[in-house]
């Protein structure tokens, strides 16, 4: 089991640098895109392509007008956008060297969504990675 994407699995988060496309657009990190992708409007999504560190696009995507589908299509969004991330072949061969390993995404932040906080969380990500870690083998 890979219980958090820090230290030596950092590679594995979202703020990871790894040039993923959006609607054309090509952004410097999954979380960027993924930020940009909550909300339709053009100038919001330039903000967050601008913003120096995915932290930083993270606080700003907290903050914008999300789009009506938001939660219909956030899931297929993140899984599309890892699909990008690991077709890059250092982090594809990275991916696949976790072999069976479970992936959770460990947070002290209280996500429980996207991960798990204290042992409890739907751990989105993680099950997200290991269907990209699947795809990725066939």
């Amino acid at each position: 089991m890979i219980a958090s994407f820090l230290g030596p699995y950092r590679w594995l988060s979202n703020f990871h640098p790894a040039p993923v496309v959006l609607d054309g657009v090509t952004y410097p990190t999954v979380e960027h895109a993924f930020q940009a992708a909550k909300t339709l409007d053009p100038l919001e999504r330039r903000r967050m392509l601008l913003q120096p560190n995915p932290g930083k696009v993270k606080r700003l995507g907290q903050r914008v007008r999300k789009r009506p589908d938001w939660k219909a299509v956030r899931l297929s969004v993140m899984f599309e956008l890892l699909r990008q991330k690991f077709a890059h072949a250092p982090l594809r061969q990275a991916l696949l060297e976790t072999g069976d390993a479970v992936l959770i995404e460990g947070n002290v932040w209280g996500d429980v969504y996207w991960g798990q906080c204290g042992g409890v969380g739907q751990n989105h990500l993680g099950k997200l990675l290991m269907r990209v870690r699947e795809e990725v083998r066939a």
